[in-house]
C-alpha cells in the first residue's frame, strides 16, 4: 500500500517563495477591496441630496462587485497556500485608501470623493498586479478583470459629476 502526502510546496508550477510573494500581494489587494466595500456601505447609508436614489442603488451594485472581487482574491490566495486576513483590524491598519468623513454625504461631493477613492484603489491594485505578470499569469488574469470592472465603475461615477 502506497501513501501519498502533499508537501508544503505542492503547487505544480510555482515554488513556495513565489507563492508567498503572490500571497502577500493578494493580501494587499484584499485590504483595498474590503476597505472599498466598507467605504461604499458608509456612503450607501449616508448619501443625501437630489441624486440620493440613483447613488444609493448604484452603490449597492458596486459594493456587491467589490465583495465578489475580494472573495475571488482571497480564494486565489488560499489556492496558492496563503491564508488571507480579512479581519477589520487588519483592514483598518493596512488600508491605503482615502476615507470619507463621518456623517451625511452630499451626493455631488460624494461623487467626487468616490471618483478619487476608486482611482486610488485602481492604482494600488495595478501596482501590485504589474510584478505578478511574469510570475503567475492566472493571478494576473484575475486582477485584470477586477481592474477592468473598477475602471468601468470609476467612469460611471465620474460622469455623474459632469
Amino acid at each position: 500500500m502506497t501513501t501519498h502526502t502533499l508537501s508544503s510546496d505542492h503547487h505544480p508550477t510555482l515554488r513556495h517563495a513565489e507563492r508567498e510573494a503572490i500571497g502577500a500581494e493578494l493580501q494587499g489587494i484584499l485590504v483595498v477591496l474590503t476597505d472599498l466595500a466598507l467605504i461604499g456601505k458608509h456612503a450607501h447609508w449616508n448619501v443625501q441630496g437630489p441624486e440620493f436614489r440613483s447613488l444609493h442603488l448604484f452603490l449597492d451594485e458596486m459594493i456587491d462587485a467589490w465583495r465578489e472581487a475580494a472573495d475571488a482574491v482571497a480564494e486565489r490566495a488560499v489556492a496558492l497556500g496563503h491564508a488571507p486576513d480579512g479581519r477589520i483590524a487588519t483592514i483598518a491598519a493596512r488600508t491605503e485608501l482615502p476615507q470619507l468623513d463621518a456623517g451625511p454625504q452630499l451626493d455631488r461631493e460624494l461623487v467626487l470623493a468616490l471618483t478619487r477613492i476608486l482611482t486610488e484603489a485602481i492604482s494600488a491594485i495595478r501596482l501590485r498586479m504589474d510584478p505578478l505578470e511574469a510570475i503567475d499569469t492566472v493571478t494576473a488574469d484575475l486582477l485584470h478583470g477586477i481592474v477592468a470592472k473598477l475602471e468601468e465603475q470609476a467612469w460611471m461615477i465620474r460622469v455623474q459629476a459632469a
